[in-house]
């Protein structure tokens, strides 16, 4: 894989080299500095290769996509600007793929589906809800959904991300009737307050920015309630 430190990481390592850092984000941690002033995971990142590597000075740390602060699971940053300006680049050309589990409350209409909304960000309140298409602000948001199992009232799905829109799944799911066990922002509703959103980022897959090969980060979420009325196997079979 080429580059490896010397000392271990703080954090569960999915792939790297001299481009690429893989990591399962641990939730409940934001990506980046936010209002709350908490330590985000791209300072804890710089940190963390500046000591297994001993590097001097600054180490560039790029950020390609986002993951909401409750959220855990694979996501992948550049070690280099190269790497991050081409990785971009995927993302806007569609070769940059994503996949997630969750868990919801209730079932979809169809075991699988495509939904398309349109969704305004209100940046003061940090929330996004759904309006009608032709609206100012709006952006169009697509996930493909599949149903993989239903239990105690919960449906557990697998989410191809079309687009990559602020709360998307979160919203979208909510909309139809679906909210996402543990969301207390789109479901407080039907979640007790305290419980951890069960979205996951399962699936990360991309061209790699220099050598072109296909790299997929996988990782499946924590083997507790809600996510372990399934078993793990049916979870990777599903986002292969």
């Amino acid at each position: 894989m080429g580059e490896s430190g010397s000392g271990s990481s703080r954090f569960e390592i999915l792939f790297e080299d001299n481009h690429l850092l893989g990591i399962v984000k641990p939730v409940n941690i934001p990506v980046q500095e936010d209002a709350t002033g908490d330590p985000d995971l791209l300072s804890l990142l710089k940190e963390d290769v500046k000591e297994r590597f001993n590097k001097p000075g600054n180490v560039y740390m790029g950020l390609v996509h986002r993951l909401d602060r409750p959220v855990g699971g694979a996501m992948i940053f550049a070690k280099t600007s190269k790497a991050a300006s081409r990785l971009s680049e995927s993302v806007r050309s569609h070769s940059f793929h994503k996949v997630y589990l969750t868990v919801v409350h209730g079932k979809p209409p169809a075991a699988k589906g495509r939904l398309v909304h349109t969704l305004l960000k209100d940046a003061k309140t940090n929330t996004v809800t759904i309006v009608r298409q032709g609206t100012p602000g709006g952006k169009e948001a697509i996930l493909d959904y599949t149903v993989l199992g239903s239990a105690e009232g919960y449906s557990l799905l697998k989410i191809d991300l079309l687009t990559g829109r602020s709360h998307q799944i979160r919203v979208q799911l909510s909309g139809i009737r679906c909210p996402l066990y543990g969301d207390q922002k789109y479901g407080a509703a039907v979640n007790k307050p305290g419980q951890q959103i069960a979205l996951w980022s399962a699936l990360v897959g991309f061209p790699h920015p220099v050598t072109k090969e296909e790299v997929e980060l996988i990782s499946l979420p924590p083997q507790t309630h809600p996510w372990s009325l399934w078993s793990q196997h049916t979870q990777k079979q599903a986002i292969r």
